[in-house]
């Protein structure tokens, strides 16, 4: 028998194990040649130069700047109703026009009296009946032919009956309907011929010079404002314009629900520009001047953790530095890194900083989204943020 027929084929366990390792060498090779690409790729884009975030900056400046509180009002009239009557009755003459103004006790509307001037005459003649008895029973009480209680309940009887009358005369008064105080007629609310209940409202007045601005502060405020401080006032609807007043009146409790206290202020308005009603800005001086460090508010990113922005700094290159082209980059680098502040009072485009910058440094005012902690930046101030402490803007 030969040797090679006593040879015996290899087991199919044995194939099985050497076509598993074949098959991880083939797969492994795989997976290493492409991790070893990947690696090379990631270390190039680690590598390759950031282009440079175009951005806008201006340098921290040092301002003069008072010391002032701001708040928000309403403005309202000095007195102000709705003009009713006080009797019902059918509206016999309207003597005003809408929108005009009046003087205090000029007759605004006539109800019908008919039948309380009927009434007058009836009452009239009774009270002069009774006192035609008065006088006759007090000459009897004189001459001691009637008792002199006899002569005091004529007396009482003709008083009584005058009083009627009295009564009678305040009713018709009472349905001619007068300007209780001088101002501006509204809108009337009533129609000639209308029958008008008590407590109706006819048309609305307004004294519109002087005016009050009624506006909120907080108790933390307490003593800071007295009465005959100056304050300042603008509304939307009169851009460009501000108006002074004086501090007339202060609420001397905080209400314990909002822990504010309510201040009021007395304007002139005699071409009646300001209107009761109109939301008004506030500002007032609460005395001294005092040195801060100012930026844009746009360079301030405003976060529940911290106010910070991104500061300026040049660094030198390094040697043979080169743009993502491979041109050679000279000059000094400019990055940014961000900085935590403490930001104070606001002033149009203006924020104080009270803590953590210095005046002259230069901070990022635009494109601080796209900044992160080294970045290199390129500046360019062509277009830059309004930057005002009373800022206009164009009205489009």
């Amino acid at each position: 028998m030969s040797k090679s027929a006593g040879k015996r084929p290899p087991s199919t366990r044995k194939r099985m194990i050497l076509m598993l390792i074949g098959a991880l060498v083939v797969f492994g090779g795989v997976f290493a040649v492409k991790a070893f690409f990947a690696a090379q790729t990631n270390k190039f884009f680690d590598n390759m130069p950031q282009p440079a975030v175009a951005i806008s900056a201006q340098a921290a400046e040092t301002r003069q700047w008072s010391n002032s509180g701001e708040a928000v009002g309403t403005f309202v009239a000095v007195n102000g109703t709705d003009v009713t009557t006080e009797s019902g009755g059918v509206v016999r003459a309207l003597e005003f026009e809408a929108g005009q103004p009046v003087k205090a006790g000029e007759v605004l509307v006539r109800l019908n009296t008919a039948n309380e001037e009927a009434t007058l005459k009836s009452l009239e003649a009774s009270a002069r009946l009774a006192a035609a008895q008065r006088d006759r029973w007090a000459q009897l009480s004189n001459d001691q032919l009637v008792s002199k209680d006899e002569a005091q309940q004529r007396a009482t009887a003709a008083a009584t009956a005058q009083a009627q009358v009295d009564a009678q005369r305040a009713l018709i008064a009472q349905k001619t309907i007068r300007a209780p105080f001088s101002g501006e007629l509204g809108i009337r609310k009533v129609n000639l011929g209308q029958y008008v209940a008590p407590g109706t409202a006819i048309v609305s007045l307004q004294q519109l010079d002087p005016i009050y601005l009624d506006f909120t502060l907080p108790e933390q405020m307490t003593g800071k404002v007295a009465e005959g401080g100056t304050v300042e006032a603008t509304v939307d609807a009169l851009p460009g314009q501000v108006f002074e007043g004086k501090i007339t009146a202060i609420e001397p409790g905080i209400d314990p629900n909002t822990r504010n206290f309510r201040v009021q202020a007395t304007f002139r308005n005699p071409d009646r520009a300001l209107r009761p009603g109109s939301f008004a800005k506030v500002g007032f001086a609460l005395g001294g001047e005092q040195e801060v460090v100012v930026i844009p508010q746009t360079a301030v990113s405003f976060n529940p953790y911290g106010n910070a922005v991104f500061v300026i700094s040049k660094t030198p290159r390094a040697e043979g530095e080169t743009d993502m082209q491979g041109k050679p980059l000279t000059g000094d680098k400019l990055t940014v890194s961000q900085r935590f502040i403490t930001t104070g009072a606001t002033r149009g485009d203006l924020v104080a900083v009270v803590d953590g910058l210095k005046p002259g440094e230069e901070v990022a005012t635009s494109g601080l989204l796209k900044l992160r902690n080294d970045a290199e930046v390129t500046i360019n101030n062509k277009v830059q943020p309004a930057a005002e402490a009373r800022p206009d803007p164009e009205n489009r």
